[in-house]
């Protein structure tokens, strides 16, 4: 009994306020108090306000447990959504409780908010608690479900016509984020339509003209890129400091497809060495693009596409340069299918190249970026809420790291790889060849392919120099793991409280069910029995969803814009013969149009609109306790020293690297 002294937060987007009316019960271990309505006055409930209250209640209600708010209407008003933040409330006797929620209220009736200490359920967990975990998954698991998005791939959020205006409003984003998102498209297109090159489709009369469309909008790396492009040191550094930098492996043994031999490529390695020696040394490496066979092809603009699925050589020089010896575009080897040369004519070599880049294009577009980050962080996410309630200490971690994903996935399959997307408009894969690709890929993804040191050791590149891939995201992933370490054995003291947590348990059942589809080959655990084993699963999920979106996402601008090193598509078929000309080269690119709208594309994916969250940066406050609070300054000093050596190094770099700088790492895949 007595008065309670409560502080109500509204959130900051602009219309997160609400005139309607608000009412809240305190329920504690000794019952529940009286509903209140919470005192109308202009300025409560605007966005960003913290509004304070005091309540009397007629008995002692106890150690707090949860508040119940519900918004009605205002007079006849229809529902004002709000957005509530958190309620504290402090009791008569001093002690203070945080309610932490962070939801948009959208619905008549009550919300249950839990206090906000992390809670595992136990025997000992109180019946209101359970009664109010048990309600909040039934309602979360009817507004997401799971559905089918294409055979073989992972499965994705149940929203009708794919509207991502039909998403729960928790899952949307903020009216700063579509709007600024909108500028970023309709800014970059209207320019590109404005100088006529999205109505062009005739091809380039030379490459030199490609810059007045790159021009439009220019990054510090993609001038530079513009430059170098030609260069082979060039060519196979994009292996490891690229946007596709998981492709690369160490090469043992020539491939028996690969109609390579140590004539071919005796003028490379010089006389000093050969082939073999180099085989065995471990400087010889490959990317191997077989994925490619037999997808479907585009057909844009009534003209039919080609895709290669070529292999390519590469040396580590006495130099460390990592640089290309031989590439053949087809994995059957025969009269038809060349190995291309540095020796060969500048114009021979030139097109292999462009061919491999197109390549690694579609490969790192549908299997690097949008399957192992965007599907996966969707499966992620779906599995937590219908999993996890918001009092879970998983769920405090874990959240920050799901913002807006659903919302740019349901806009993703609609947008770019739906029909008539973007992908149809200029890709060769389209919107045919892509759901055929992701199931080839997805035989290819294993536990140890997303755990970065594992897939670093498994491919051989633990040793390669100049890997800065690696060597940052190791880094990275250092720091994600002490923390969520930090965060687990405070919660967990013991693997027995790990195997008998039956939420967790559930949650990571229905992530390897729904996402990994019961595949036991991919090693995907299916459930957890240690600690230890929690801690790696959890970091690879943080990274997937934060760094490694960034590595792969953030540069596509500063490599693709200049197109002939990422060309969408290409218009002629593979060569089966030496012979290329300018002119040869210039008819197989994509033409004006087509690369107007490539370049586009990769600038809104490479630009993250406002209303960004960096690795790291938790503004909403999940966790209440004081140790867990200490953890994350922990993390962010952590990440902060890791950003100053990047910045410092890339000072002194001609190509920087700064994809994954922590400061540049968004908290999620929201892009």
């Amino acid at each position: 009994m007595g008065l309670y002294k409560l502080k109500v937060a509204t959130g900051s987007d602009a219309s997160a306020g609400t005139c309607s009316n608000i009412f809240i019960v305190l329920v504690g271990i000794n019952g529940e108090g009286e509903k209140h309505q919470m005192p109308r006055h202009w300025s409560h409930f605007l966005p960003e306000s913290v509004a304070e209250f005091d309540i009397n209640e007629t008995k002692d209600l106890g150690e707090l447990l949860l508040v119940r708010v519900s918004v009605e209407c205002y007079l006849k008003f229809i529902l004002d959504a709000w957005f509530c933040q958190y309620v504290n409330v402090a009791c008569p006797n001093g002690q203070l409780y945080q309610f932490p929620f962070y939801q948009w209220i959208t619905k008549l009736g009550p919300v249950e908010i839990p206090e906000g200490k992390g809670v595992l359920i136990t025997g000992n967990t109180h019946t209101s608690l359970l009664k109010q975990r048990k309600a909040e998954l039934e309602m979360n698991r009817e507004m997401h479900k799971w559905k089918v998005y294409a055979d073989g791939v992972p499965h994705c959020i149940d929203v009708e016509d794919d509207d991502a205006s039909k998403l729960p409003a928790n899952d949307q984003y903020s009216l700063l984020k579509e709007y600024s998102l909108g500028y970023n498209i309709l800014s970059t297109g209207f320019e590109a339509m404005l100088k006529g090159f999205l109505f062009n489709e005739g091809s380039w009369p030379n490459l030199e003209d490609i810059q007045l469309l790159s021009s439009l909008r220019k990054s510090h790396n993609s001038g530079i890129v513009s430059e170098i492009w030609k260069e082979d040191s060039f060519f196979g550094s994009q292996y490891l400091n690229g946007i596709n930098p998981t492709l690369i492996k160490k090469c043992f043994k020539i491939p028996g497809n690969f109609s390579v031999c140590e004539q071919m490529v005796a003028s490379s390695l010089g006389t000093s060495t050969n082939l073999e020696t180099e085989l065995q040394d471990g400087h010889i490496f490959i990317a191997d693009y077989k994925i490619l066979e037999k997808i479907p092809t585009n057909t844009i603009k009534e003209k039919k596409q080609y895709l290669a699925a070529p292999m390519c050589l590469l040396w580590k020089n006495p130099r460390d340069e990592l640089v290309p010896i031989a590439i053949q575009l087809s994995q059957t080897p025969g009269e038809h299918t060349p190995v291309f040369l540095p020796s060969d004519s500048k114009f021979d070599w030139l097109l292999a190249k462009i061919w491999v880049r197109n390549a690694d294009f579609q490969v790192h577009e549908i299997d690097a970026h949008l399957l192992r980050t965007h599907l996966l962080a969707e499966v992620f996410s779906i599995a937590t809420i219908r999993q996890l309630p918001m009092g879970h200490p998983l769920y405090k971690l874990l959240m920050p790291h799901f913002r807006y994903t659903l919302e740019i996935n349901v806009r993703m399959r609609k947008q770019l790889i739906g029909h008539k997307g973007l992908f149809d408009q200029s890709v060769v894969t389209g919107n045919g060849g892509v759901p055929v690709l992701l199931k080839k890929a997805m035989k290819g993804v294993t536990y140890s392919s997303l755990c970065l040191p594992d897939s670093i050791a498994s491919r051989g590149m633990d040793s390669i120099p100049n890997y800065l891939y690696r060597d940052d995201g190791m880094k990275v992933w250092s720091a994600v793991e002490s923390f969520v370490s930090n965060i687990i054995n405070y919660y967990y003291t013991s693997d027995v409280m790990v195997r008998e947590d039956p939420e967790l348990q559930a949650w990571v059942a229905e992530i390897f069910k729904e996402g990994f589809l019961q595949n036991k080959s991919s090693e995907l655990p299916s459930s957890f029995g240690s600690t230890a084993s929690l801690i790696r699963y959890l970091t690879m999920v943080i990274f997937t969803c934060s760094a490694q979106h960034a590595a792969v996402n953030s540069g596509q601008y500063d490599l693709y814009s200049w197109m002939p090193n990422g060309p969408t598509t290409m218009r002629s078929p593979p060569p089966t013969a030496k012979g290329a000309t300018m002119q040869v080269i210039l008819k197989a690119l994509p033409d004006v149009s087509t690369t107007a709208l490539g370049m586009t594309t990769v600038w809104t994916l490479s630009n993250e609109p406002s209303d960004r969250r960096r690795l790291g940066n938790y503004r909403n406050i999940r966790f209440t306790e004081k140790t867990p609070q200490q953890f994350i300054k922990e993390f962010q000093v952590k990440l902060a020293e890791i950003s100053k050596c990047i910045q410092e190094r890339d000072k002194t770099m001609h190509l920087p690297y700064p994809y994954l700088d922590p400061s540049e790492i968004e908290n999620s895949v929201s892009i």
